[in-house]
């Protein structure tokens, strides 16, 4: 009878790589936690820790983290005459004592710890354009407006551009480059709008005060990015002659109404505010006297 043969037992050559990828695993997240730790932003570590926690405990016992970005180091120019350094401002309280450091890009007003930090960053911001620009701004060349979450500052196109035009003249551009200089170590969000009067242009270029009010509100964006302010800080804003500030009956308010508003805000929050009053004054656009004649031009 024959012989039933015992049949032989395969090892099992593989065996390691069940506990190679536990170690790996383990290596792979002790990486992450020792990287997380080694970066000081307090809200990705909570993320984190919740996170391990819940898959290995259950539910996390911590409420929503706040995310507190990247803390960058800025260069900062001194502060101006009589003000504080954009540093300075811009360095903030946290919840736990310590302090953050505002990105390189937009700033939200909600990041900000009182309405006395959003003041204290506009009125500087004011104080200085004013006091570089003062003979244009006693020439009515140039207006600064101070508002509660921004400024305005209203530069008359007929100093910036020749008639018709969207290339910025020789002569304005160090007033502009002296502007950009100003603004340039703060975060704020600036908007760029261009307006014309309600003088019809047809051109090759320019087919209608659309396009001329876009272009140049984009020739002064360019500007000011080549000055080295952060380009995602700003927007361009084409207005046309639908915006006016005064009434284009008059060349006088013809005048005033060709202008290039730099709306420098507190965040980004104020976008929707800013609209809205913008929207309403629009609508009373004031009467401007006549007081001497002459040729008008978008």
């Amino acid at each position: 009878m024959a012989r039933k043969h015992r049949h032989e037992e395969h090892a099992n050559h593989e065996a390691w790589a069940i506990p190679y990828g536990d170690l790996i695993t383990l290596l792979l997240a002790f990486f992450v936690v020792m990287y997380s730790m080694s970066s000081v932003n307090e809200g990705k570590y909570r993320v984190l820790a919740d996170s391990l926690r819940a898959a290995f405990r259950g539910a996390p016992k911590t409420t929503e983290p706040i995310q507190l970005g990247d803390k960058v180091a800025t260069s900062m120019r001194a502060a101006p005459t009589g003000g504080i350094a954009p540093s300075q401002m811009m360095k903030l309280p946290d919840m736990q004592g310590g302090s953050i450091q505002q990105n390189s890009g937009l700033m939200d007003a909600a990041t900000v710890a009182t309405q006395g930090d959003i003041d204290q960053v506009l009125r500087s911001m004011a104080d200085e354009v004013e006091r570089a620009m003062r003979p244009l701004i006693e020439q009515n060349l140039i207006h600064v407006e101070r508002k509660q979450s921004w400024i305005e500052i209203e530069i008359k196109t007929d100093i910036l551009f020749p008639s018709g035009s969207a290339s910025i003249a020789e002569d304005a551009v160090p007033v502009l480059e002296e502007i950009a200089d100003i603004l340039k170590p703060f975060p704020n969000p600036i908007r760029v709008e261009g307006h014309t009067d309600d003088k019809p242009i047809r051109t090759l270029e320019f087919p209608s005060n659309w396009e001329l009010s876009a272009a140049r509100a984009a020739g002064v964006v360019n500007l000011y990015s080549s000055r080295g302010i952060d380009p995602r800080r700003m927007v361009v804003s084409g207005m046309g002659e639908y915006r006016p500030a005064a009434e284009n009956s008059t060349s006088a308010g013809r005048g005033r109404n060709r202008r290039v508003v730099l709306v420098v805000m507190a965040g980004i929050d104020t976008e929707t505010e800013y609209q809205r009053e913008n929207d309403a004054k629009s609508k009373l656009a004031t009467p401007v006297v006549e007081v001497a004649d002459g040729a008008g031009a978008s």
